[in-house]
């Protein structure tokens, strides 16, 4: 063999070499990277699997940063895929607000009403089947005053009450959405009689049936107001049911004519009680006058009713007026008189438009007649004032839509 054969072998073997070395390289670099990315690999979907989020879904309502919020409803925790296992709710001045959890752990609200014009935060967390555990958080701020109404409703919830009470509704803002706020309340009665309600002006709403209440009926009044709008932004809060009774059938008729008051019980006289009504030049309304409150004692100045002297003084100021029982938003009473003669009642009309009756100072003496009249009355109950010589009383002067007939009652429904 030539030095030249044996150069051109060396040479090809050479080249042969490497080329396998390259490729040996390129094959041993894909393999190891290959061997490498797998052990990578499987680490980290071993690492996620070891971490897998909760299956646990939870829902907070409102959702978070939502203002205007029900001060009733607004506040809810659910979960799906899992069980709650806390939730915490705090107002803005980190008061905690006691809640419920529900039996099966899947929800959550406050057992308590929220107040208004506060922001409240809700953190809670939950667990799914695997126990892991999921979190959600939220805060959200209630409606304000400004934005919302409330009515301030007449009579007190568990009430006993006469035949004459009407539900009355005074709301604190206007309304301009009468129809969608008169839906969201509902009048009913034992009885089966039936009830309509009435809208004196924006701001009030009477309801009542046809003919007196029967008595021992029960009524319930049900305010379903929450998320009403009652006129532009402003929504109602209210949520919320009452009931209230009725007593006996107790009506009284005064007689301005006569200086008699008859009282009657389901239609029957039970009593009769002289009285002085307005003198001529200060009558007293005629008309159905529902008792709103009670007082055995209050004081009756006759400046808050415009009966002033020249000094601007009222031209009576009684500091202690016994049994008085109001019948008129504008001032009209029927009392308890220890200051005129007994010779007065039956016989001579001297009051102011009140209607009196005999009384002794001090409001202790059973044995008067105001006394007996007192203690024997209901608020709700019905004072029938005729022959005075003056106008019907107004109906939305005091509890009085009585003095409206049916047909013009209905007509001042929203709905």
């Amino acid at each position: 063999m030539t030095n030249s054969m044996r150069r051109r072998r060396l040479t090809a073997a050479s080249a042969l070499l490497g080329g396998v070395l390259v490729l040996t390289a390129c094959s041993g670099g894909d393999a190891g990277s290959a061997s490498g990315g797998n052990d990578t690999s499987q680490a980290r979907a071993d690492e996620a699997a070891a971490k897998k989020s909760s299956e646990a879904q939870i829902t907070i309502t409102p959702k978070d940063g939502s203002d205007n919020a029900s001060i009733n409803n607004s506040a809810a925790v659910s979960v799906r895929k899992g069980t709650l296992t806390s939730v915490t709710m705090t107002s803005q001045d980190g008061k905690t607000v006691a809640g419920q959890l529900s039996a099966d752990k899947k929800s959550w609200k406050p057992s308590v009403q929220l107040e208004r014009s506060t922001t409240y935060k809700l953190a809670a967390a939950a667990k799914d089947s695997g126990g892991r555990i999921a979190h959600e958080n939220a805060s959200f701020t209630t409606v304000s005053p400004a934005n919302s109404f409330i009515g301030t409703f007449t009579p007190d919830s568990g009430a006993t009450v006469g035949v004459g009470m009407p539900v009355s509704i005074n709301f604190d803002k206007a309304i301009t959405n009468k129809a969608a706020v008169q839906k969201g309340i509902t009048v009913s009665s034992s009885s089966g009689q039936e009830v309509a309600c009435h809208w004196f002006n924006a701001n009030r709403m009477d309801c009542r049936p046809e003919e007196y209440w029967k008595e021992g009926s029960t009524v319930t009044l049900k305010l379903a107001l929450d998320g009403v709008q009652g006129a532009s932004g402003v929504y109602g809060v209210q949520q919320k049911t009452v009931t209230f009774h009725i007593g006996r059938n107790q009506v009284s008729y005064v007689d301005a004519k006569t200086k008699q008051m008859k009282i009657t019980q389901d239609g029957k006289v039970v009593k009769t009680i002289p009285i002085s009504a307005g003198s001529p030049e200060n009558k007293t309304y005629e008309g159905q006058m529902v008792i709103s409150e009670k007082f055995k004692e209050t004081r009756m100045n006759g400046a808050t009713v415009g009966f002033t002297d020249d000094d601007g003084k009222g031209e009576y100021d009684i500091k202690d007026v016994p049994h008085a029982m109001r019948l008129t938003n504008s001032g009209t009473f029927i009392h308890g008189n220890y200051w005129g003669d007994p010779s007065v009642f039956g016989n001579v009309n001297t009051s102011h438009g009140c209607v009196g009756l005999q009384d002794k100072k001090g409001a202790n003496d059973p044995s008067t007649p105001a006394a007996w009249f007192y203690e024997h009355s209901l608020i709700g109950d019905v004072v029938v004032v005729q022959n005075t010589g003056d106008k019907t009383v107004s109906p939305d002067n005091g509890l009085n839509g009585w003095n409206m007939d049916w047909a013009q009652w209905k007509a001042g429904s929203a709905v």
